[in-house]
């Protein structure tokens, strides 16, 4: 059976079993420590799997091809015509069952399961509890690089995922067919404090909803019961589909579309330039508290 949205260690471990493996990559990361993420994966990583870094991989800054929507942020998306040369070069099919996980709670996996949806890649899901889980579970680990896959080519496929860009947010800013989640942490949301861009606050008539809020105890998703019980609790009579998800760069927020996938509420879209598009201009509003 495909998996969509997640997979448990069980479910990926009988996977690595079969006939047809999973394609595995690992997205571990560090915002403020940006070597951390490739020398955890050069430590100890789930036999197999590939490293997609952040910037490299999963980012393009500065590229002229990347415009629109796209294009904002501290971490703008690459072209999709590029990211799925990228996919191609490292052995990826269109066929193939990705799996992806992070050592970070998901907040960075979400990004490769989201782009990969907006290739049209349906076939992905990310491994609930992360590396943890699978540690714990005694599942296969290696270290340093893994031996290269056979290159292939990726065919870009229509989007399976919404993107909007800081246009369409600031046009439809207090219209009641758009509702903002903002997914970084509380003081960041109230503007109490800014470690990373240069205006501190929220964009007007957000709501928050900090992304490891989806995770229990055990740091594995909540039950989809208990998830869209939540969900429907902050967004009372708003419909899935007027929900646009943001955070600093368009990153965390993702972890937030998967859960309310999870829990039924689909269609969200995602402002993938998020905070740091939208207070790089000082013309559009800032609120606080």
């Amino acid at each position: 059976m495909p998996y969509t949205t997640l997979i448990s260690v069980a479910q990926l471990q009988s996977l690595q079993a079969s006939a047809t493996p999973a394609v595995v990559f690992d997205c571990s990361c560090d915002l403020m420590q940006p070597a951390q993420g490739p020398a955890q994966y050069a430590e100890s990583h789930i036999a197999g799997a590939l490293y997609a870094h952040l910037d490299n991989n999963l980012s393009a800054k500065g590229d002229p091809a990347v415009t629109g929507a796209a294009s904002g942020g501290r971490h703008p998306l690459p072209a999709r015509d590029k990211f799925a040369a990228w996919l191609g070069s490292v052995g990826v099919k269109n066929t193939d069952q990705v799996v992806v996980y992070d050592r970070q709670g998901a907040n960075y996996c979400g990004r490769l399961w989201w782009m990969l949806k907006w290739l049209g890649h349906a076939n992905v899901a990310v491994l609930d509890g992360g590396f943890q889980a699978w540690q714990a579970a005694g599942g296969a680990v290696a270290s340093g690089a893994e031996a290269p896959r056979a290159a292939s080519t990726f065919v870009v496929g229509d989007p399976l995922v919404t993107l909007v860009g800081v246009g369409t947010v600031l046009r439809n800013l207090g219209q009641n067919h758009q509702h903002i989640i903002d997914a970084r942490g509380a003081p960041r949301f109230r503007g109490e404090l800014e470690p990373i861009d240069p205006v501190a606050g929220h964009i007007p008539g957000a709501l928050n909803r900090v992304f490891s809020s989806n995770l229990g105890p055990d740091g594995l998703f909540k039950p989809a019961a208990v998830l869209r019980a939540e969900f429907e609790a902050l967004l009372g009579q708003r419909k899935p589909q007027d929900v646009v998800h943001h955070c600093g760069s368009g990153v965390s927020a993702v972890p937030n579309v998967l859960a309310m996938e999870i829990a039924g509420l689909g269609g969200t879209a995602l402002f993938a330039g998020s905070w740091s598009e939208w207070c790089s201009d000082a013309t559009r509003p800032v609120a606080q508290g």
